[in-house]
């Protein structure tokens, strides 16, 4: 199981809604435990002797039916924008501390260099700059949300 693997099961367990899961393969045993909200909150990699014993079955949940119409249409309407992404994996934040004003909000004009949000990693801030001019139109991650590479942060109408 690769890491990218390990990112879609977190990801399929914080939205199922479960509180814990236990994954054992003949390797590795992985745990994953979410909060009341859905965000996960730990996930343990235990890498097993080769050895290992008969292994229970682990049953699935199946994944929720996601309408296809509604995606769609929104995908027409997305492709006159562009999508700032993030640049890195961490936690996003809209404002530069609790205290202070978002940096962006729906509307807001930006322009090239212009601070959008930041994210922080291993207890660094990086300040994430525009790299197009254009208007605000929807930002699509909340606040203290954690957040992946190439992730979308938010769409701007270039015009």
């Amino acid at each position: 199981m690769d890491i990218k693997e390990i990112q879609n099961l977190i990801k399929f367990v914080a939205k199922s809604g479960a509180t814990e899961v236990k994954l054992e393969m003949d390797d590795f045993k992985i745990t994953i435990k979410t909060t009341t909200e859905g965000t996960t909150e730990t996930a343990y990699i235990q890498q097993i002797p080769v050895q290992a014993q008969a292994v229970a079955p682990v049953a699935a949940t199946p994944a929720p039916a996601i309408a296809e119409a509604p995606a769609a249409t929104e995908a027409a309407e997305n492709s006159n924008y562009i999508t700032v992404k993030s640049p890195i994996i961490g936690t996003f934040y809209r404002k530069p501390s609790p205290d202070k004003a978002p940096f962006v909000e729906v509307g807001s004009t930006i322009k090239t260099g212009d601070v959008l949000c930041v994210i922080e990693a291993m207890k660094l801030f990086n300040e994430i700059e525009s790299e197009v001019t254009g208007k605000i139109v929807k930002v699509l991650v909340d606040d203290a949300s954690p957040v992946e590479f190439d992730q979308p942060l938010f769409l701007v109408d270039p015009s």
